[in-house]
């Protein structure tokens, strides 16, 4: 059989402006933005993101991921001249890498603190949470430069928020503040800038409570009907349910319950 080669093996050798950092122990992964002061995404970083959201996907010593970033900014959007080099078939995958997050079958938490814009914006709202701090401002400004979010960032929000906040945010390249975003609700916590990494840590120490079977599930369930008629949305619920049913996490569940102890979930 002839050697197979893969371009993940040598674009996960040295990562583009970020590192990951795996805590077993807390069965949690970060992966922490770190391209100083604004935190600029390059082309090239994006495919790294998107391999390794998967690859934590299996890995079995994660069961939350949070994406944050170092300094006082998320960051503030991404390199400029990188899409104007980029190929047209290199542009057509940036929304497939920035969704990655949301194909990932684990709970992933977007911590923002400062700027937000453009895909650094576009990632978080691919996240299942995101808590700002109330330094954070959310922006998607493509139109200053004669362009559209091209990422899932119109879509996403569209879907959060409506399609005429939506257009005032697109349209006006408007800025919006975490206590804002809260208010809108595509933010799920505001807090004090110094409270930004204890409320993240309060939130994965939650979501590790849970059946990660049952987390898995609901994610895709509520991914995958997001679109759908609440007729079909209720269909599929059910045979989730279901399949739940015979699961060893829901026989643990019942009888956590029943004898007043904490669960022990498998996963399965």
């Amino acid at each position: 059989m002839p050697k197979l080669n893969h371009p993940a093996q040598t674009l996960l050798e040295q990562l583009d402006g970020f590192d990951v950092i795996v805590d077993a122990e807390r069965e949690r992964a970060d992966i922490v933005l770190k391209r100083p002061p604004f935190n600029i995404i390059t082309m090239p970083e994006r495919e790294q993101l998107r391999l390794v959201f998967e690859a934590l996907d299996e890995d079995p010593r994660v069961r939350v991921i949070v994406l944050r970033a170092e300094g006082e900014h998320f960051s503030s959007g991404g390199d400029i001249r990188g899409f104007l080099e980029a190929s047209p078939e290199h542009v057509s995958k940036l929304a497939w890498n920035i969704a990655a997050p949301a194909r990932c079958s684990k709970p992933v938490i977007a911590a923002n603190r400062g700027y937000c814009f453009g895909v650094g914006f576009e990632i978080s709202l691919a996240c299942d949470f995101r808590i700002a701090s109330v330094t954070a401002q959310y922006a998607l400004p493509e139109q200053k430069l004669g362009q559209i979010p091209g990422s899932g960032g119109s879509a996403r929000l569209q879907s959060m928020i409506g399609i005429a906040r939506t257009k005032d945010v697109v349209m006006r390249s408007r800025r919006i503040p975490g206590q804002q975003a809260y208010d809108w609700g595509f933010v799920v916590e505001c807090v004090a800038d110094d409270q930004l990494e204890a409320a993240t840590d309060k939130l994965v120490d939650e979501l590790r409570g849970f059946s990660p079977l049952a987390q898995r599930t609901v994610k895709k369930l509520l991914n995958d009907s997001e679109d759908s008629p609440v007729s079909i949305a209720i269909e599929l619920e059910g045979h989730c349910y279901s399949r739940l049913r015979t699961s060893e996490d829901f026989r643990e569940g019942v009888e956590a319950f029943h004898a007043k102890r904490k669960p022990h979930w498998q996963g399965r």
